[in-house]
């Protein structure tokens, strides 16, 4: 009888893991965090080739563990929903010493970067059109503060944010759940705040 990578000889013993072959889109889903790490500044090109060339090669899950280890997110979580990664070119939103605001009913693109000198942001993505599952936010901020609006049960994950001398404050849960909008907020902000939050609503305004 042959013996394939995986096979044990004999009964299994209770509670034994087994490993299970990971699929052809399972490589490409690990392929896409890889390269939105890159783009984050994570890890650098000549390392980028070096980990896709162990991922194409891999035959089960825990052939990713050393590549995908280090970077957010759990290396062996290959769900569609939680690796779905945005594609095409972001819509850009430049912004100079002047306030850039975004509110009401507008349809979100899949990937936007925003870039402002100093002047303050604000995108309320609660009563907008969000027709992607996962919205990539990429900020490129000076001196100015950002608030991010998400609408309730959304989930946002700022792991992806450096900021040189403001702050970062995310009062949303991280973790991408099936069926709720997921924001991904990454690149950097110099003196500014960024708050990522869902909005308030008093005497009949929101904020």
């Amino acid at each position: 009888m042959a013996v394939y990578p995986g096979h044990v000889d004999g009964p299994r013993v209770p509670g034994e893991r087994r490993e299970i072959r990971i699929s052809d889109a399972d490589r490409e889903r690990a392929a896409e965090r890889l390269n939105r790490a890159m783009a984050e500044g994570r890890i650098s090109v000549d390392e980028l080739q070096e980990r896709l060339s162990t991922v194409y090669a891999a035959r089960f899950g825990a052939d990713l563990l050393p590549v995908l280890s280090d970077l957010p997110g759990d290396p062996l979580n290959l769900s569609a929903d939680v690796l779905a990664t945005p594609v095409g070119p972001p819509t850009v939103l430049r912004g100079g010493v002047g306030p850039l605001k975004r509110r009401g009913r507008w349809n979100v693109p899949p990937r936007l970067r925003v870039q402002s000198s100093f002047g303050s942001v604000l995108l309320d993505f609660c009563e907008a059109e969000l027709p992607s599952p996962v919205v990539e936010v990429e900020l490129e901020l000076g001196a100015g503060s950002a608030r991010l609006l998400v609408p309730e049960h959304a989930t946002a994950d700022v792991d992806g944010l450096v900021s040189s001398f403001g702050s970062i404050r995310s009062k949303v849960a991280s973790r991408p759940v099936h069926g709720r909008p997921h924001f991904r907020v990454y690149g950097r902000t110099s003196a500014g705040s960024v708050t990522v939050r869902t909005r308030y609503t008093f005497a009949g305004r929101h904020f």
